[in-house]
């Protein structure tokens, strides 16, 4: 699998953590009607996944002490849906 951010390429459990070194902060945090969600948006067909964080609603620690996981988390589903979606080549810089 190709990252769809850069070259990088290799098999989906090392481009998942390809994604969380090197493009975690492509995972966004919004806060809307004193709820925290989580968002990542495929760079290829600008689908978006977004889930709400239920637990940053009542502590707003929560949040500072779990991004990293909680980037993780998003990031697999990306890699999921370029395996699906895109059925990512195994060379570099096909995109799909």
């Amino acid at each position: 699998m190709t990252c769809p951010w850069c070259e990088f390429a290799a098999d989906p459990a090392a481009l998942h953590a390809h994604l969380g070194e090197t493009h975690g902060d492509e995972v966004r945090f919004s806060e809307r009607n004193g709820k925290v969600f989580y968002q990542i948006v495929c760079p290829i067909c600008d689908a978006r996944y977004e889930h709400l964080v239920r637990k940053a609603a009542r502590d707003p620690e929560f949040l500072a002490g779990f991004a990293r996981q909680i980037q993780m988390v998003a990031l697999d589903m990306l890699v999921h849906h370029l395996m699906a979606e895109h059925e990512m080549a195994d060379e570099p810089g096909t995109g799909e």
